[in-house]
């Protein structure tokens, strides 16, 4: 089996485990679910704040070096990242011991949990982003496609994450980890995206997404 191919699998699965949330979600909630689902919610609340905010951030915005943002992840994306831990795909030593003490009905509480961390603004910089590295970052993300997938604004989607104002240290990383395919991909677009880019472009990608723009100007300054 390929790695696509055991990808493709993975993505079958979570399908299979997200669907009864996603199902809910397009129908529109029952009344008769609304008490079991608001103490869902609570428990979960509870154990984000005891296993997860010390390093993601009690409102999902991470001050810890090297760890990702959470706040406006969505939840088909949060499942398929905790899922990838769980069964040994995605390398990381402290993800995966938390990961594999959930079963499936945590995977999916806690990613509909993430769901609800609102996004945040960016964080306040201490001096403004360099115009130049920020329009070389801008054309990166259209040359690249960026913005076909996660979207003009970078909010992502079902299983694409939001990338804007995430950690820039994190998305470089990752970037690069794409690159190098040390990083499994749901197919080989992120592979390909980034595998003709230079090392120095995509830490300006990565410079510019975490500084991406929330009103971008109009045209003529007005």
């Amino acid at each position: 089996m390929t790695r696509h191919t055991a990808m493709a699998a993975t993505v079958a699965m979570l399908w299979a485990l997200a669907l009864p949330a996603f199902a809910q979600a397009t129908r529109g909630a029952q009344p008769k679910a609304a008490p079991a689902a608001a103490s869902g919610a609570k428990v979960y609340a509870e154990r984000y704040a005891a296993l997860c905010a010390a390093c993601h951030g009690a409102d999902g915005r991470s001050e810890m070096q090297g760890v990702p943002s959470l706040a406006g992840q969505h939840s088909l994306y949060a499942i398929t990242q905790l899922f990838l831990f769980r069964e040994g795909r995605r390398a990381n030593e402290a993800m995966t011991a938390v990961a594999k003490t959930m079963k499936d009905e945590d995977l999916r509480g806690f990613s509909d949990f993430i769901a609800t961390l609102p996004a945040l603004a960016p964080a306040a910089a201490a001096a403004p982003p360099d115009a130049a590295r920020m329009a070389r970052g801008q054309a990166l993300a259209q040359e690249n496609r960026c913005v076909i997938c996660h979207g003009a604004d970078l909010s992502g989607g079902q299983q694409v994450p939001r990338i804007a104002h995430q950690r820039e240290e994190y998305l470089a990383l990752t970037l690069q980890e794409f690159r190098s395919g040390k990083r499994p991909g749901y197919t080989q677009a992120m592979g390909e995206a980034v595998g003709r880019m230079a090392p120095e472009d995509l830490d300006t990608l990565a410079y510019y997404v975490a500084r991406f723009p929330t009103a971008p100007p109009k045209p003529g300054g007005k």
